[in-house]
């Protein structure tokens, strides 16, 4: 070849480079709108498609169904933040759900409550142990939690459902009702605010993106990664623990089987909102138009009367298209 094919070549290869940087640049910037677009054109087509979903109590039954992934989604937010990933947060869920339920059969719902959420921290401070100071794969630890953990849920139920038909007073805590709205909506607000301002207003939640995005360089300018790593994980027990006690709430009851999908939501949420699997990115406010975007979408499914089993190659499909992008806009093949 000779040197002006060699100079031309140079040419429109850096020309190539250069339109894919600005590609991405473009993506990584209208990934934040991007899912807010979403969720508001497919909730004016389900408004327009059905005239019951524009309702108000379609609109406060999704928020009251979805109060538990909610919370939960918004500390697995700063998980995924901080560089970690939790897979054990669905069992998690079931099995503070089933201790609260359980102690609330001789003890006060209270105290009940109290333990569920305890028993939640409890996980969260044994995977925030394992991947910090043994240093083992954090998708590795969570898994296998979340089969123990799971195990133990179905030992302290004995395989049967734990019905608290007779404690009324534990459904204070989702079904009694404030200016219209639910408890478990109200307790939603309030958990899922005050995580979004840890992480975008404290110097807790500056850290968190700091690890995330570099654990050497935030370790050399003075940050206790590890601390601020357990400190996800533990935050991610104790709202996977309330979020138990939220439906155990909702609805009187609790079994060992309840909730196997939730991880599996939550993740989904999670990554659909925007936040970066690879960590040092993310956002509560975009993982909780996420979770509420798949809630939409199988809302939609039931009053079109549409075929449920497209709704998880649809949720697959996001995931996927949320993934490559975000791959796409961080430059990687």
């Amino acid at each position: 070849m000779s040197a002006e094919g060699q100079q031309l070549e140079a040419i429109d290869v850096a020309a190539g480079g250069r339109r894919r940087r600005l590609l991405a640049a473009l993506i990584e910037r209208g990934r934040g709108a991007g899912i807010g677009i979403a969720f508001l054109a497919l909730f004016v087509a389900l408004a327009i498609g059905s005239p019951y979903f524009a309702t108000k109590a379609n609109l406060l039954d999704i928020l009251d169904q979805q109060a538990s992934t909610l919370v939960i989604a918004a500390a697995v937010t700063l998980v995924l933040v901080a560089g970690g990933i939790d897979l054990s947060v669905g069992s998690t869920y079931i099995f503070s759900g089933v201790v609260a339920a359980q102690i609330a059969q001789t003890h006060s719902s209270s105290l009940a409550i109290v333990i569920g959420i305890l028993a939640g921290i409890g996980v969260g401070c044994i995977n925030g142990i394992v991947v910090t100071l043994f240093r083992i794969n954090a998708l590795i630890t969570t898994l296998a939690m979340a089969f123990i953990v799971g195990g133990l849920a179905s030992i302290v139920t004995q395989g049967n459902l734990i019905v608290l038909l007779n404690h009324p007073g534990f459904g204070d805590l989702s079904e009694t009702m404030f200016l219209g709205v639910k408890t478990s909506i109200w307790i939603t607000l309030v958990a899922v605010g005050g995580i979004g301002i840890l992480l975008t207003r404290t110097a807790a939640g500056q850290y968190m993106f700091a690890v995330g995005g570099n654990a050497n360089a935030a370790r050399l300018a003075g940050v206790r990664v590890n601390l601020i790593r357990f400190s996800t994980y533990v935050l991610a027990g104790a709202m996977a623990g309330l979020g138990g006690a939220i439906d155990d709430a909702r609805t009187l009851s609790a079994q060992a089987s309840s909730g196997e999908d939730l991880t599996f939501t939550v993740i989904a949420g999670v990554v659909i909102g925007g936040t970066s699997i690879l960590g040092g990115e993310g956002s509560v406010w975009r993982t909780t138009i996420g979770i509420l975007f798949i809630a939409l979408i199988g809302n939609g499914y039931a009053l079109l009367n549409l075929n449920p089993l497209y709704q998880q190659i649809t949720l697959g499909a996001l995931m996927l298209v949320a993934v490559g992008l975000d791959a796409f806009s961080r430059g990687r093949p």
